[in-house]
């Protein structure tokens, strides 16, 4: 089964965050990707990715600022280390991204 994007990057778009917790034992890891849009505006996905590589508990959304993006950031961590502690909250990490073949100028963020 071919995995789905979770979020598209287009010619000439940023990648904002690509952001993951420590391993919680009994969940796997939360993820954040971000990007900046051509017309300046940011979209997001939040995910947990569970041990077999299942994405679940799929949140998205758009702000139209990178203060605004840095507040879903930070309610999100807010709320993880509050529940889970320090080892939950989310920083910088590494991210699989591929081609799909029928369009080689775009990527997809797994």
């Amino acid at each position: 089964m071919k995995p789905i994007p979770l979020l598209s990057i287009d010619k000439d778009e940023e990648i904002i965050f690509a952001l993951v917790s420590s391993y919680i034992s009994g969940t796997g890891y939360y993820k954040l990707l971000a990007k900046q849009k051509l017309d300046k505006t940011f979209e997001w996905v939040h995910f947990t990715e569970r041990v077999n590589g299942d994405k679940t508990n799929i949140y998205r959304g758009n702000t139209d600022t990178k203060e605004q993006l840095d507040s879903v950031l930070e309610i999100m961590n807010r709320n993880l280390t509050k529940i889970f502690g320090s080892k939950a909250e989310m920083k910088q990490g590494e991210f699989k991204v591929s081609t799909l073949p029928k369009n080689s100028k775009d990527k997809n963020i797994n």
